[in-house]
């Protein structure tokens, strides 16, 4: 029996397998949505994790990846008929890679209406910042001095 393959799909092809590489959900998948953006000061997670308990929930941090994990669970008590169970059940794990930028020591987590919410605070170091100039009253010597010297050394310019 012949296949029929679309031809405006194409470029497609393969595009569910790629995202999941990377990380993202697609639908029905184990992996639970999120949002990630940064808000001033700080970047924002947002993880739909419905039906979830608050004390299942696990954060961790670890060479600046963020791991979240959760567990939903459902078990049918005795004299349960059921007749459909479509809702995911077990563990939910997602991973996000921070940059050296934030400050994974500071997150803060919340649980609300089945949303997980992590805010991550930009680091000081990497805050932007404004750089005086001084001037300076010494003349400019031809000459390099010893101490001068040094300091060409210590600065490598390439």
């Amino acid at each position: 029996m012949p296949t029929h393959t679309d031809p405006f799909n194409m470029p497609f092809a393969g595009f569910e397998t790629f995202l999941e590489a990377l990380g993202s959900p697609r639908l029905g998948s184990g992996g639970a949505p999120l949002d990630v953006y940064r808000r001033g000061e700080d970047v924002w997670i947002h993880v739909d994790l419905p039906g979830v308990a608050a004390d299942s929930i696990d954060i961790d941090v670890e060479r600046n990846v963020l791991t979240v994990t959760a567990e939903r669970k459902w078990m049918p008590v005795e004299d349960d008929q059921v007749y459909r169970s479509e809702r995911k059940q077990g563990t939910f794990r997602r991973q996000l890679q921070l940059g050296q930028g934030l400050d994974t020591e500071a997150i803060e987590a919340d649980y609300h209406d089945g949303v997980l919410t992590l805010r991550v605070p930009v680091a000081e170091r990497a805050k932007p910042r404004k750089i005086t100039v001084n001037t300076s009253t010494v003349p400019t010597v031809s000459e390099p001095t010893p101490e001068a010297a040094t300091a060409e050394e210590a600065v490598a310019v390439e």
